[in-house]
């Protein structure tokens, strides 16, 4: 660029006033530059066109990611609020429910000890079956809501039962003769509020803390998770046992199961409004399935006659991985060993 504004000062002579000099010598250096620059241009755009993908493909991956990621600890304090007021309501139903028994219903404290005792064991055994539900058709989070839904039913099923007369028998006088019995109708409508307990404990109780685990991808987070689960679980349960029976005993029937439904909503509504932050993996099966093929096929199998010669490898199927000292068939079949198994 230097040689040539100088060379086009020399080229002009002394006759040339100094303006017009100067003019043409800054006109000569710009249209230098300009020309320059257009020569320096697409060199460095086929540089940047080199480099382009590599950085666009980081930058979409580092703005997609966040953006479609869903789970982590942001899901903590929904699944807390949904475990804490599941937990209100089944402990402030099932606690006090042999009391509800003898004194609303007129049962007799032997038959009401037994309804209470089959009422727990079905919400103990009762979760096994929403598991295999949930692991092999439906995936954790329909189960549980459905089983929150459930939960708000049968508590407002609860306090009709304790708000209404004419869903109980009238009360029991002492010395005024036998005590009036509840209708059909009467236990129909308690035995529904139990019904519905039991089928909110069976989707929801296992299905909780598996859900809050899907949403972790670190075992260390699982871990911390399922510690915090059964603290919220049993803190919930043993808050619906006393504060709730406490309700019960001294203030009335309808204010403790008015309080263990109103606890049930919001841990539905809590539920509900985290869900599009929750990571829903699809199911992916029972392992049960597998273990009802294997008692299917030993009782199809069970008058075949197994030969104890170790060269019959008719009834053995692929060899075990990590035993390099596993003796095989010829086929690649381990056989038997004389050794504990």
């Amino acid at each position: 660029r230097t040689s040539r504004c100088i060379w086009t000062t020399r080229i002009r002579g002394p006759g040339c006033s100094c303006a017009i000099l100067y003019f043409r010598l800054t006109y000569a250096c710009v249209l230098s530059s300009i020309i320059a620059a257009r020569e320096t241009i697409p060199m460095e755009a086929n540089g940047s066109q080199q480099e382009e993908p590599g950085h666009l493909s980081v930058d979409h991956e580092s703005l997609k990611e966040p953006r479609n990621k869903k789970g982590g600890w942001i899901t903590f304090p929904f699944l807390a609020v949904a475990i804490l007021g599941l937990g209100l309501a089944t402990g402030g139903a099932t606690s006090n429910l042999v009391v509800y028994l003898i004194k609303e219903y007129n049962v007799p404290s032997v038959d009401a000890a037994q309804i209470s005792n089959i009422i727990s064991g079905s919400i103990s055994v009762a979760p096994v079956a929403g598991a295999i539900v949930a692991d092999a058709f439906f995936g954790c989070f329909p189960i549980v809501a459905v089983a929150m839904v459930m939960a708000v039913l049968s508590l407002v099923m609860f306090t009709l039962t304790a708000s209404l007369p004419g869903l109980r028998p009238a009360a029991c006088q002492l010395g005024a003769g036998p005590c009036e019995q509840a209708s059909t109708g009467q236990m129909a409508a308690l035995y529904a509020a139990v019904f519905l307990l039991c089928l909110s404990a069976a989707g929801a109780r296992f299905n909780q803390a598996t859900m809050g685990a899907n949403q972790f991808e670190a075992a260390a987070d699982r871990d911390v998770f399922f510690n915090w689960y059964f603290i919220f679980f049993y803190a919930s349960t043993v808050l619906g046992a006393t504060v709730i029976v406490y309700l019960q005993d001294t203030v009335s029937w309808t204010l403790g199961f008015g309080v263990s439904c109103a606890a049930s909503i919001v841990g539905l509504t809590a539920l509900l409004l985290g869900a599009r932050y929750y990571r829903q993996p699809p199911a992916q099966g029972s392992p049960f399935t597998g273990l009802a093929r294997v008692v299917v096929a030993a009782a199809r199998n069970r008058k075949v006659s197994v030969v104890a010669s170790k060269e019959d490898l008719k009834f053995y199927y692929g060899p075990r991985r990590g035993d390099d000292d596993v003796k095989t068939g010829g086929d690649g079949v381990v056989t038997p060993s004389d050794s504990f198994r």
